[in-house]
């Protein structure tokens, strides 16, 4: 039985009123990025390290710890759909099953709360029932809608800081409507070459500014055969995200967002090894202190880098005690 499937809206997430808060899915995020080879995690410490002083200048704080994925390796649906409903949802059959039903998610909360709500997908193309009837978003934008017409980068077809900067035109102008946004940021997904680079915020949803970036780049073909050469991509891709992430929070002036950034899983096994858990980095991030003081009692470490010994708990845990946390 669900706690909250009767709550009035007037009853549900009083204490972010006023907020922009964005769900936002880093794929293939996996605590390997944290702790793995070296190959691995020198790109992403150093992005972590530009990113805590960066959001550290600009008064916002972070509180960390880990979550335990539902998936692994892909499948990113059963992540998504785990942390938003609160449920356990490991293979297909469980997720249909969930998604034919009317279980109340994040993002239904929000709107049961009276933010405007929307999805952000860039890896997807078409219809999605699911968003509409499901999670209950306003608005959804796929990567048609987006507008991107520069090249695709192996998986991704629109680059993360492109997602973003429309996310900002769009969600985010002045005298907008309070948004509660999941954005999926998808450069990290495999094959992870070849990767986009930061370009300057102001150019950011200029297709053109991305037209020359995989040229010299190796294909996939090339990297696979060593897995060291995968391991320094997908490292860099991470980054990529982070940065990505961090030049949003600077140029998007929105001293109200809140934002819950998160991995969906672990990369493949050529990236996080034959025996890897299933751990995943999580972070809350406000400008305004009281948001993260609700969550005092969480535990949970300040700072954009859990460590080991940061609470972990299981993905489909974080609904219920965010939505007590911020009742």
């Amino acid at each position: 039985m669900d706690p909250y499937q009767a709550t009035p809206g007037a009853d549900l997430l009083t204490a972010l009123h006023g907020k922009d808060v964005l769900l936002v899915f880093v794929e293939s995020y996996g605590r390997v990025a944290l702790d793995g080879p070296a190959t691995v995690t020198t790109p992403v410490s150093a992005a972590l390290t530009r990113a805590q002083s960066a959001l550290s200048r600009g008064g916002w704080s972070s509180r960390s710890a880990l979550l335990t994925s539902s998936t692994y390796g892909g499948l990113s649906w059963l992540a998504h759909s785990t942390l938003q409903s609160g449920l356990w949802v490991d293979d297909q059959q469980r997720y249909d099953d969930l998604v034919a039903g009317d279980r109340l998610t994040l993002s239904s909360a929000f709107r049961r709360a009276g933010w405007r709500t929307a999805s952000v997908v860039p890896s997807d193309h078409g219809p999605w029932w699911v968003g509409s009837r499901f999670y209950r978003f306003d608005a959804m934008s796929d990567a048609d809608d987006l507008g991107y017409t520069g090249p695709s980068f192996g998986y991704a077809d629109v680059p993360d800081e492109f997602t973003l900067a429309r996310l900002a035109q769009r969600e985010l102008a002045p005298g907008h409507r309070p948004v509660m946004a999941e954005v999926d940021l998808v450069s990290s997904h495999g094959p992870w070459t070849p990767l986009p680079s930061l370009v300057p915020w102001a150019e950011a949803t200029d297709s053109s500014v991305y037209a020359g970036m995989p040229a010299g780049q190796p294909s996939a073909a090339q990297i696979w055969p060593t897995p060291a050469r995968v391991q320094a991509s997908y490292g860099r891709s991470i980054a990529y995200s982070l940065d990505s992430l961090v030049a949003f929070v600077e140029n998007a002036h929105d001293d109200n967002l809140v934002l819950v950034v998160l991995g969906d899983h672990q990369p493949a096994s050529i990236v996080s090894g034959p025996h890897s858990d299933r751990d995943v980095p999580i972070s809350i991030i406000s400008h305004d202190p009281s948001v993260l003081d609700r969550i005092d009692g969480w535990g949970w470490q300040d700072g954009l880098r859990p460590t080991p010994e940061a609470p972990r708990w299981r993905m489909d845990q974080f609904r219920d005690r965010f939505l007590a946390a911020y009742r």
